[in-house]
């Protein structure tokens, strides 16, 4: 591809940015807008092919109908001297494969590459495109860290992996469903189950199936027999987990329906931590309906004290009288009539004509005051 220096008069060739199977991504510039751009242009050996320049025109087709945050951007599609090319978008990034050869990434990043991948091929299935191919090679990056963004749409649309060389079989193979490797129909499903499988890797550093080998790998995807995601990671994000094993699940009966539905899974529920914004409202008692003010506990406790003061009040007269019922009457007070006045006659001897009356004994002390015997004992009182 050395011989290429400037595609349809615009678009210069620089260094080789990588290598498929199909084809090779250059580093390009635009000419005409002064701006960097990929350019994929297929390999001379396939360019031969109806069916590999078939299959390669319609991944133009397919990724220019779509416009999307996290699907690569499909500038221009052309042919210099009998090869076609696909300009796309140059990203300052890498791939997810490259991210990769780093080692496992962190949950919470995983989680953004997996709903950023939904999210693109939520766009594509709209539109009625199914990627067939999504694998960490065709997810590229802005950066560690950076917004991801699918490319290669369309690779794998019309034709099978026999198209393929040996190792991009072995590579494609590995994200493939157990029904696509028996010969069905390529079906949103299958994009969904790679999306599994990439999740995976990313949270786990390696495939699910990791052979080698073609008959034994395509055994293992068959009998989906794979390590437990949470036994490789030791379960540290479950919920994580158990999106991606759902993904992955032998029975296609278990896996998700939709990206979208995939997309709510990922993002829900998680933990949450209670923040009370408002103030706290006290359970209402039945004895206040919530239409009435509840009276103020001052109030409340006034008229609780002033209930026990009268009863105490009440049993305290009550002792009283009971008491001054049964106590004797206090000293110096007559409870009889004083006895009526006497006449003593003298027994003297006196004249005959003279009789001696003695005079009547001065009526008893008044109620209240002890007997006197001529003398009032008790505390003088001036009229």
């Amino acid at each position: 591809m050395a011989g290429f220096d400037v595609l349809g008069g615009r678009y210069e060739l620089r260094g080789v940015l990588g290598v498929g199977g199909m084809a090779e991504v250059r580093d390009g510039w635009d000419t005409r807008l002064g701006r960097a751009v990929a350019v994929k242009l297929l390999h001379p050996a396939l360019g031969a092919r109806p069916d590999a320049r078939a299959r390669f025109e319609e991944e133009a087709r397919a990724a220019a109908r779509l416009s999307h945050p996290n699907i690569v951007a499909v500038h221009d599609f052309g042919h210099h001297g009998g090869t076609p090319y696909i300009v796309m978008e140059r990203l300052p990034g890498s791939t997810l494969l490259d991210e990769l050869g780093r080692g496992p990434l962190p949950p919470m990043r995983v989680r953004v590459i997996l709903d950023e991948v939904l999210a693109a091929l939520s766009a594509a299935h709209a539109a009625g495109v199914v990627h067939r191919d999504i694998k960490p090679a065709n997810v590229l990056t802005a950066g560690p860290g950076g917004v991801v963004k699918v490319a290669d749409f369309g690779i794998a649309k019309t034709g099978d992996a026999g198209h393929t060389a040996t190792g991009q079989l072995v590579g494609t193979m590995a994200y493939s469903s157990p029904q696509r490797l028996t010969g069905a129909p390529s079906s949103v499903a299958d994009d969904l189950y790679a999306v599994g499988v990439v999740g995976y890797e990313l949270a786990a550093g390696r495939p699910p199936f990791p052979q080698n080998d073609v008959q034994a790998l395509a055994f293992a995807i068959l009998h989906g027999q794979h390590v437990p995601l949470a036994s490789v990671t030791g379960g540290v994000d479950p919920a994580l987990d158990a999106v991606i094993e759902r993904a992955i699940a032998h029975d296609p009966r278990v896996r998700f329906a939709s990206a979208d539905q995939m997309r709510a899974a990922l993002a829900g529920p998680r933990p949450v931590t209670r923040v009370f914004t408002a103030p706290f409202e006290p359970v209402v008692s039945s004895a206040y309906p919530r239409s009435a003010p509840r009276p103020p506990r001052r109030r409340t406790i006034l008229a609780v004290v002033g209930v026990v003061v009268a009863l105490v009040a009440a049993a305290v007269a009550v002792a009283l009288q009971s008491n001054s019922q049964n106590a004797p009457a206090p000293v110096g007070t007559s409870t009889t009539t004083p006895p009526p006045p006497t006449t003593t006659t003298s027994t003297t001897p006196q004249p005959v004509s003279s009789t001696t009356v003695q005079p009547a004994e001065p009526p008893g002390p008044p109620p209240g005051k002890g007997p006197g015997n001529g003398r009032d004992k008790g505390p003088k009182h001036r009229d």
